[in-house]
């Protein structure tokens, strides 16, 4: 059995290497690094994939997020409603832009913002909301939507975990996870589901106002060499990565569906054991093999019994990796801290913090290394 790894980027690679390098030395040869026809290329097969009308390509999904914010024009003290339960990252350009973040508390089992905590949020000052795809599913964008209809307000969709996952609305219809909002960002680092071999990101939107600003904002503010109609960044998807994305892209939908299997092969792993709460869909509640609403780029249980930092370092010391996403809350990092946030509103997500461990998760598991990680695990969790 191969070392088990907690993303394989190695293998991954090793199976689409000669495209891989092919592609890449083609852009070396070109010397056409920034902006060049890959990055174009990419951004097209990549509406076509999402069926949205614009990609905007951009530096990594940090600076996704700030753009998008940026381009709706959001101004210095607007409230902007986030998970507390999530990567910094999200409140982070928040904070950066002199917007004013307020976190609130997450759902019990999909670990996403929670609608009443959302709706109980919501101020004069309130401008967007911005749901967090957590660990490859979707927030309840339906609902979402409702209330930001109701209030004015704009959704920013954070799918830096969620690329490829669908959602489907009570009507039966269904949009990729990131074009369902008014505006949509993802991140393409390399343990993504569709990662590159550096940074990379992308907003994705249908309005065409709000794309030409995105675009402009993403080269310096300009539309035309050396004239700048807005104030803009440096943040360009360079044509290495997108030369790699462009080929990954087709193997997503695979790579998603390999997550899939794997993520039901834990679950019924688990399944038997009272200590331990396996990850569920909103949709269907079961990990189902037609439906994409989650896409598991992460795979992470809750340990009930209070033994969650032991099983970590028992995980460690038999040498299977783990992982802790997120050990603090964000309402008490102290970048992010506010007399405002009460710690009874944030029930689920301190509890969280205290239970919850991601298991190794990629398109190149194998039975075998799996079943090891579930008998330790098993055996250790009585």
């Amino acid at each position: 059995m191969k070392k088990i790894q907690m993303v394989d980027l190695q293998s991954q690679y090793q199976k689409i290497q000669p495209e891989i390098d092919a592609a890449i030395s083609e852009v070396v040869a070109s010397a056409a690094f920034i902006n060049g026809p890959e990055v174009k290329k990419f951004q097209s097969d990549l509406e076509s994939y999402l069926n949205v009308k614009h990609v905007i390509p951009c530096a990594n999904g940090t600076d996704a997020l700030q753009i998008a914010m940026m381009g709706l024009g959001l101004e210095q003290g607007d409230e902007v409603i986030t998970a507390d339960f999530t990567f910094a990252a999200t409140v982070e350009v928040i904070a950066l832009l002199k917007l004013t973040p307020v976190l609130v508390d997450v759902d019990p089992n999909s670990f996403n913002i929670d609608l009443e905590a959302l709706q109980k949020a919501i101020t004069p000052k309130t401008k967007a909301i911005v749901p967090v795809h957590l660990f490859g599913q979707c927030a309840n964008m339906e609902a979402i939507l409702k209330i930001a209809k109701e209030h004015n307000l704009y959704v920013i969709e954070d799918t830096a975990q969620a690329i490829g996952a669908d959602y489907t609305f009570s009507d039966g219809s269904t949009k990729k996870a990131g074009t369902i909002g008014d505006v949509g960002t993802t991140s393409f680092f390399p343990s993504k589901n569709l990662g590159c071999y550096g940074d990379g990101g992308a907003i994705f939107t249908n309005d065409d106002d709000l794309a030409h600003t995105l675009r402009g904002i993403v080269n310096h503010g300009m539309y035309k060499r050396y004239y700048h109609d807005v104030v803009g960044v440096n943040s360009r998807l360079d044509s290495v990565q997108a030369a790699v994305l462009r080929l990954k892209l087709p193997h997503l939908d695979n790579y998603c569906s390999e997550r899939r299997k794997a993520a039901k092969y834990y679950n019924q792993g688990f399944r038997s054991n009272p200590n331990i709460v396996t990850p569920v869909t909103e949709k269907c509640g079961e990990i189902c093999d037609t439906c994409n609403c989650h896409v598991f780029h992460q795979y992470t249980l809750k340990i009930t019994n209070g033994k969650r930092d032991a099983l970590h370092q028992h995980l460690v010391d038999k040498g299977i990796p783990n992982a802790i996403y997120y050990p603090v809350a964000l309402h008490k990092q102290k970048a992010y801290q506010d007399e405002r946030y009460k710690e009874e509103d944030f029930e689920v997500t301190n509890e969280l913090v205290k239970n919850v461990i991601s298991l190794p998760m990629h398109t190149e598991l194998e039975k075998e290394q799996q079943d090891l990680i579930i008998n330790t695990i098993l055996d250790f969790i009585q």
